[in-house]
């Protein structure tokens, strides 16, 4: 490509239009609405964890129950991506609204239930309006506030999540002992209403260029559709309710790796794809979403499967076994809102989720060394102090580096398959631990039992291995309890053991971003000719010829183009439609 220095220059001047930030007042406004959204997502999801026995003994389900998470899962998977290129293609603002209502009739649903086939179908409404929840959160919020200014957002954010992720089991299983458990769905109409009221009358948007005719890629929805669910439908049901050589769990997987294919070839071909191919060229975006989804089977698995351990091993209440992930969260609550606002205050960025990323896998690797059935549960808390950190440091910067990677056109067709991938990785990570830890433990106690000869049989008389409860655990007298306390011990531990090597996995790739400069101000136009040459050859041209970041002085053509990407904060990648192949 031959061009000038003075190019790039000549044609931002008349290319992208910068959008004038709002009052700091307005954006607060607009941030409570977001947050109330959020909150009332990541709530229902928590306090449902623990109303979840009750009501499905109540509706008669049991049998049925991982379909009422299952079903949520599936959805909300679904839609992310699909959400993220909508609110990109068309109005973010009543996208979102509408995402908030689905959300709330499906809570309206689930609280009208009379039976398990209703109670799913809420949580599949649910799910088709929650999935938009958190992907339009961050796209909306990054649609208002420049990316250097965006840091402190983005920590609060995080710690949404730390405080549903205490605050719900406990507010969970009051309401179950208290008004009944129909009352989980009903706290979310409250905090709807409020987050509709905030998006209507503080959610401003730019309004969508209507001369533009916009594509809707239903091919390409359908393909994410049949992927995701029978992806889902494989981990969620492979080593459980079938073999893993069970012809439906081999359809699966050949449904699964044909939709991908398949995908590709689609998305290569239509004119607006909703997840365009260029997006895994960006080498931040590739970097950042493998990191994420290494650092999110971590996640899911201690989240998962710890409280379940202290409360089999250690003998601990459910209501006490929560409490005792608060320090956790106590601690990746403060340090996701700090790092916000030293990366606000300092435009740098890149070296903290590396550490954050490495803290997770030595904290994983803390685990399975020193937790025990017999150890003090104090070294149980500060391992998970210890977890809490690194996550901290780490989850939402790398959504944050993910947006700064792309125009604010785009900003939530990025978000949205940054979060697909990571819900991706966390599922088929929770469910490979627990059908590791399950396989384990099956055989565990039957090898204990079975060491024991008749007087295991005889203590295990009227109980099932598979009925067993904290209640009945802690009522069986000796040695016939300790087997028991050690088979789950040594069934879970050593797994966070196999899983710490995937934290210090992700700290090396992030090592391998490339710091652009935050973004202090929104871009709202669509890339020019010449920008969309640039792209081409920019991470070629910034290698071979690196120059400083600065607006005078630069030495060299690749120095001018490094400059104006970093100062616009996005690669400049074609948002205009393109012509389908032929």
């Amino acid at each position: 490509m031959t061009t000038t220095a003075t190019e790039p220059a000549a044609e931002k001047q008349h290319g992208a239009e910068e959008e004038p930030e709002i009052e700091t007042s307005s954006v607060i406004l607009l941030f409570t609405g977001l947050m109330l959204a959020m909150f009332m997502f990541s709530l229902n999801q928590t306090m449902l964890a623990t109303a979840l026995p009750t009501i499905v003994g109540d509706l008669n389900g049991v049998d049925q129950m991982l379909w009422v998470s299952t079903a949520f899962m599936l959805a909300s998977t679904i839609m992310m991506p699909i959400y993220g290129k909508l609110g990109d293609s068309f109005n973010r603002k009543k996208i979102f609204i509408f995402a908030i209502c689905m959300f709330i009739l499906g809570s309206i649903v689930g609280f009208l239930a009379h039976n398990m086939a209703v109670l799913i179908t809420a949580r599949v409404i649910q799910g088709l309006g929650g999935g938009g929840l958190i992907i339009l959160s961050q796209a909306l919020i990054a649609a208002v506030v420049p990316a250097r200014k965006r840091g402190p957002y983005m920590g609060i954010m995080g710690a949404n999540f730390a405080v549903t992720s205490v605050a719900g089991p406990l507010i969970g299983g009051w309401i179950t002992e208290g008004p009944g458990w129909r009352w989980t769905f009903a706290l979310n109409l409250p905090f709807g209403v409020l987050a509709l009221i905030a998006a209507i009358l503080f959610l401003k948007v730019p309004k969508s260029d209507r001369s533009v005719k916009r594509h809707v890629d239903v091919a390409g929805m359908i393909l994410i559709a049949e992927f995701t669910s029978a992806l889902i439908l494989t981990t969620s049901w492979g080593g459980h309710q079938y073999d893993w050589d069970d012809p439906i769990i081999i359809g699966l997987i050949a449904i699964a790796v044909i939709s991908a294919v398949v995908f590709v070839f689609v998305e290569q071909a239509v004119p607006e794809p909703v997840i365009p191919m260029f997006v895994f060229k960006d080498t931040n975006f590739v970097l950042c979403t493998i990191a994420g989804m290494c650092i999110a089977i971590g996640m899911f698995g201690v989240l998962s499967y710890m409280p379940t351990f202290l409360q089999m091993a250690h003998g601990i209440e459910a209501t006490k076994a929560g409490l005792l992930m608060v320090p956790m969260m106590a601690v990746m609550l403060p340090s996701s809102v700090i790092i916000g606002f030293v990366v606000s205050k300092t435009g740098r960025y890149k070296w903290y989720p590396v550490l954050g990323s490495a803290i997770v896998g030595v904290a994983l690797f803390l685990m399975g060394t020193f937790v025990t059935a017999d150890q003090n549960v104090l070294v149980v808390i500060g391992c998970l102090c210890v977890l809490g950190l690194g996550l901290g440091l780490s989850m939402q910067m790398l959504v944050l580096i993910v947006q700064n990677s792309f125009p604010v056109a785009m900003v939530g067709t990025a978000t949205a398959s940054n979060n697909f991938f990571r819900q991706i990785g966390g599922t088929l990570g929770m469910s490979l631990i627990g059908s590791l830890f399950t396989s384990r433990l099956a055989s565990n106690l039957e090898d204990g039992i079975k060491s024991l000869g008749p007087q295991g049989a005889q203590a295990m008389k009227g109980t099932g291995s598979n009925s067993l409860t904290p209640e009945v655990v802690k009522s069986l007298p000796d040695p016939i309890h300790s087997i028991i306390v050690n088979a789950y011990s040594d069934a879970l531990v050593p797994i966070f053991l196999w899983v710490c090597p995937l934290g210090i996995i992700a700290a090396v790739i992030l090592m391998f971003v490339r710091e652009k400069a935050l973004a202090t101000k929104i871009d709202a136009g669509a890339p020019t000719d010449h920008q969309r040459e640039v792209v081409a050859t920019d991470s070629i041209a910034v290698v071979e010829q690196p120059g400083s970041l600065a607006p005078s002085g630069t030495s060299s053509v690749s120095d001018e183009i490094e400059y104006e990407t970093a100062t616009r904060g996005a690669e400049d990648y074609s948002l205009r439609p393109r012509s389908p192949k032929h």
